[in-house]
């Protein structure tokens, strides 16, 4: 076969120690590999970068193993094409097991262009990812504890969430942190309401006759204590995260676009474009950016016939923060989307439709990105205008099946002028 990268290396990385494997063609044809293994310290890892440049190696191939290849990566990336392989890629084309044969293995199908390189974003995408993420997992950690907090009211008999619509709301709060001080009169403690909630203080004082223990006081105050930490934290998390997008322009312009598609707020704009970026030549079409998402729908085809399937695995950050803002574009008026959604979900359910309209948001932020415009919805009534014809039918069987008589006359378009 042709050797594509005749100088190449495959790495077998551990968390303590990189098997690396070196190939290297002569001016007679032949092949030379060497073998050498280096822990992954940093001055090894160094020692490694220079092993393989001493070679002349220009492409360096490696399996994704959780996250001890980002060490290996920081060390190796701007000296060489760095090939991150998905490990299920490589079974497709088996070999031998053992860590010296993982290594020459890589470095084979390598060499003969056999592997299929991950994306690694740029090291400014991958801090403002690193943040984005770890701000989702803070406001996840944030639910449950709002989640343990109605838990705890709910044993001590105290309605209160049933009453009020977030328990982590202003009125909620300053009575939840009221009550804790030793106030029990319910009558004081409605008083603290706010807002539109000044008119449910009847309920109020219903829902606050309960019976508050020692053990749920103690729970309450930690409970509350670690809900203020957490605050702190994503605003803290989220200053830092406007920092990374200032300095990075065209992502800050991408953001502000997709805050415009319906159901998408800035937070949700900040993921995508922390997740895909705004180069979006990588991706050949719209369908490869939803595939590369895990959102594109499955295909199990057999004998002419299409079988049920599930969605690729994909990006589950991605994922899941587009089926989250597809829910709420689901939720708002004289939209697209929402049509969208209610058209499928009529017929597939609730949790199908979810998926669909998160593909397609998806499909519009590619082309938001990649063409430098804004958003314009299609209309609640899209559907209707595309086949003007088949929904006409579709209506006039309704009303005979009901019993009515239909004759169909066309009203004349009048000239707005």
């Amino acid at each position: 076969m042709q050797k594509v990268f005749p100088n190449c290396a495959g790495l077998d990385v551990h968390k303590r120690f990189v098997v690396a494997c070196r190939l290297t063609v002569d001016d007679q044809g032949h092949i030379h590999r060497k073998l050498h293994r280096f822990s992954t310290m940093t001055k090894d890892l160094e020692a490694l970068s220079n092993w393989l440049a001493q070679a002349g190696c220009s492409h360096v191939a490696m399996e994704s193993t959780g996250i001890y290849w980002q060490p290996v990566y920081n060390i190796l990336e701007g000296s060489f094409e760095v090939y991150l392989v998905n490990a299920k890629h490589v079974k497709h084309v088996p070999g031998r097991k053992s860590d010296i044969q993982d290594a020459q293995w890589l470095a084979e199908l390598l060499q003969h262009g056999l592997l299929k390189p991950s994306f690694i974003p740029p090291r400014q995408q991958r801090q403002l990812r690193d943040f984005v993420r770890y701000r989702q997992g803070l406001v996840e950690e944030r639910n449950r504890i709002t989640n343990r907090i109605q838990k705890v009211l709910e044993d001590a008999n105290i309605k209160l969430s049933s009453v009020v619509s977030d328990i982590r709301g202003v009125s909620a709060q300053a009575i939840l942190r009221e009550l804790l001080a030793g106030q029990q009169d319910p009558q004081k403690l409605a008083q603290l309401a706010r807002g539109r909630l000044k008119a449910k203080r009847t309920e109020l004082e219903q829902a606050l006759c309960g019976r508050l223990g020692a053990h749920h006081r103690f729970l309450l105050v930690r409970l509350l204590a670690h809900l203020d930490f957490l605050d702190e934290e994503i605003s803290a998390l989220q200053g830092q995260i406007e920092v990374c997008l200032a300095r990075m322009p065209s992502f800050c312009d991408a953001v502000d676009r997709l805050d415009t598609i319906p159901g998408v707020d800035r937070h949700t704009a900040t993921l995508i474009v922390a997740e895909i970026g705004v180069d979006m030549s990588r991706f050949p079409s719209d369908r490869h950016l939803t595939s590369w998402a895990g959102l594109a729908p499955g295909s199990n085809e057999t004998g002419g016939k299409h079988k049920p399937a599930r969605t690729r695995k994909g990006n589950r950050y991605l994922r899941r923060g587009l089926v989250q803002a597809a829910r709420a574009a689901a939720r708002t008026r004289g939209t697209y989307l929402n049509a969208l959604y209610h058209r499928i979900a009529s017929r597939r359910g609730k949790n199908r439709a979810a998926v669909a309209v998160a593909r397609t948001i998806l499909q519009i932020c590619y082309h938001l990105i990649s063409q430098g415009q804004t958003y314009r919805d299609l209309g609640v009534d899209y559907f209707d205008r595309l086949d003007r014809e088949r929904t006409t039918k579709r209506l006039v069987r309704r009303l005979e099946a009901l019993g009515f008589q239909v004759t169909l006359q066309e009203q004349p378009l009048v000239d707005a002028a």
